[in-house]
């Protein structure tokens, strides 16, 4: 970077500190209500609802959102999109903000680098990509994707500062989401239709598969080793 553009980059991050100091009330009001709303998932589905003709739009942004934003939560999100468009579209407009939010977050490891990533993911989630993204192949970070409970958004942003080549994982990020995603879409259309029996056996189903994914985790983590003779 040359001096000219450090001076301007100075200059533009003062300014842009300075305006953050003069409306840190409004702006720090809006913060908080845009995230009281999107954890709230009666709030949400208002939202949603309201745009009429545009809120499949606004639908599948809010899913980019919930990648890029770790605190909204994307199992209500999910389930709201099949409930208000039904399975097919709930699951297409979901599948389309997913994968955009994982590209977004694997640009933004490309172009902030190694150095500030490893400043945003919690150290305990560190540890397991570094084991993971180093010493394992493209069909075990496939299954990081599929199962549920796995850090996917820090995951997103984690391959970014590696060397995997951007066609990989945006095969690896679209289509392994896409189970845990449809499984929402059902449920919530499920619960629309009064599918009700359809929408019980899902959800069991997808509460069995979270909790034996969290209780046999470190089991997983060993014979995702042993995939590659690790």
């Amino acid at each position: 970077m040359t001096q000219k553009s450090k001076i301007i980059t100075g200059l533009v991050i003062a300014a842009l500190a300075f305006g953050g100091y003069c409306f840190r009330i409004p702006i720090w009001t809006m913060i908080v209500h845009f995230y009281d709303l999107m954890t709230n998932r009666q709030a949400i589905q208002a939202y949603i609802v309201s745009w009429g003709m545009a809120a499949p739009i606004v639908f599948t942004a809010i899913q980019i959102l919930q990648v890029v934003i770790a605190p909204i939560p994307g199992e209500a999100t999910g389930f709201i999109g099949g409930f208000l468009f039904g399975t097919f579209k709930g699951f297409l407009y979901s599948s389309i903000g997913l994968s955009v939010g994982s590209l977004i977050n694997f640009g933004i490891g490309r172009l902030l680098g190694n150095q500030f990533i490893r400043k945003m993911i919690p150290e305990g989630q560190i540890k397991k990509l570094d084991k993971l993204v180093h010493r394992q192949g493209a069909i075990v970070l496939f299954i990081c994707f599929l199962f549920p409970g796995f850090p996917k958004d820090y995951l997103c942003l984690f391959l970014g500062i590696s060397d995997i080549p951007f066609k990989l994982f945006f095969v690896m990020a679209t289509f392994g989401r896409m189970p845990g995603t449809l499984a929402l879409s059902v449920q919530g259309a499920s619960l629309y239709d009064q599918e009700y029996v359809l929408m019980a056996v899902i959800t069991v189903l997808c509460i069995v598969s979270a909790y034996l994914s969290y209780r046999y985790k470190e089991n997983l983590y060993n014979w995702m080793d042993k995939l590659n003779g690790k």
